[in-house]
């Protein structure tokens, strides 16, 4: 992992693998983005090129600046990242902090085809994710599901759900959790979310704590809302479910992994789960945005139908499977596994 560090701007990239042809993962901004959480969202990235059987890495980067200060601190980090992007060094996807229109003066030398960023990627990594989920179980038909930490990619993910026959019975965001055990509407959901962000929970129901969608009772969890939002804690609570799936990056610790491996939960991995955008951003730039969603939903289900068969779980599978192919090709392993701390 190499911290390639700014001169104009309080900002950094964490580069996983030096000899890569091209690096990509997000840009955040805050008041302070530290190395150690860039570090483990690059990681992510890694084996989402891997599982995938791209010679790819993943980055990511941080622009640290006061809130007034953001929009000067992000013009001066794309102005010194054109070159970077130019010789494939990082290939930014926005954010937190950071939104896709900011990058479009980076497109020109970017190999991927960034007009399907943006919107479009999370409505791919929504499907992936819901893909994962019905070809780990075999089927989601009939089973409930709470999607906690509901973001740009939750209207897809939620319609996703429903056209493979489950229902959408509990979502949270960070003004807090609606639950209703007769099923949310996704086309409510998605129209909430484009009017209200966040806040669409207000309009869905009676609304409770963030934290109150883990004893909503459903049967397939997606978790999101921050890196290592399942710990060892919440997992026990979810000692009913069948699958906890990611809907954003390292949901997940290590010592929540062993709990709900312990209680025959599946647990597939971020970096499966996430890869629709991937997919949807390199590639041929002629494909239909349904011939796109097709391409996810076949290649997406092939790798979740053989990593959920695997004696060992999905997840450790989905690992095997990212370190063979990273062994073809480097002389030796990135340490550390897609685990948040």
């Amino acid at each position: 992992m190499r911290i390639h560090k700014f001169e104009s701007v309080d900002a950094f990239i964490a580069i996983d693998l030096a000899d890569a042809e091209a690096s990509s993962g997000p840009v955040r901004w805050a008041r302070k983005v530290l190395q150690g959480g860039a570090k483990d969202l690059a990681r992510s990235q890694t084996y989402t090129y891997a599982v995938l059987g791209m010679p790819r890495g993943g980055a990511s980067a941080g622009i640290s600046a006061d809130g007034p200060e953001r929009a000067a601190a992000v013009e001066k980090f794309i102005a010194e990242a054109a070159s970077l992007v130019a010789d494939g060094t990082y290939l930014p996807d926005a954010a937190k902090g950071v939104d896709h229109s900011d990058l479009s003066s980076l497109a020109e030398n970017d190999p991927r085809d960034t007009a399907r960023g943006g919107e479009f990627a999370s409505s791919c990594e929504g499907l992936s994710a819901a893909i994962t989920a019905h070809h780990t179980l075999g089927s989601i038909e009939g089973r409930t599901v709470a999607i906690e930490g509901f973001a740009a990619n939750g209207p897809s993910l939620a319609i996703a759900v429903a056209e493979r026959g489950g229902r959408v019975i509990s979502v949270s965001t960070s003004a807090g959790t609606v639950i209703d055990d007769t099923g949310l509407d996704p086309a409510a959901l998605a129209e909430g979310w484009r009017a209200h962000g966040s806040e669409l929970v207000a309009n869905m129901g009676e609304v409770a704590d963030a934290a109150a969608i883990f004893t909503s009772g459903a049967d397939v969890f997606f978790v999101g809302s921050k890196m290592g939002v399942v710990d060892h804690g919440i997992a026990a609570q979810l000692s009913e479910a069948s699958a906890v799936v990611p809907c954003a990056r390292l949901p997940l610790t290590a010592r929540a992994l062993a709990v709900l491996r312990k209680a025959g939960i599946a647990a597939p991995t971020d970096f499966v789960a996430l890869a629709g955008a991937t997919l949807a951003t390199w590639g041929d730039s002629n494909r239909s945005e349904a011939e796109i969603r097709a391409g996810i939903a076949d290649d997406i289900g092939d790798l979740s139908t053989e990593f959920g068969t695997h004696d060992d779980g999905p997840f450790l599978a989905a690992c095997y499977a990212a370190e063979d192919y990273l062994s073809s090709w480097q002389s030796e392993l990135p340490f550390g596994r897609p685990l948040a701390p």
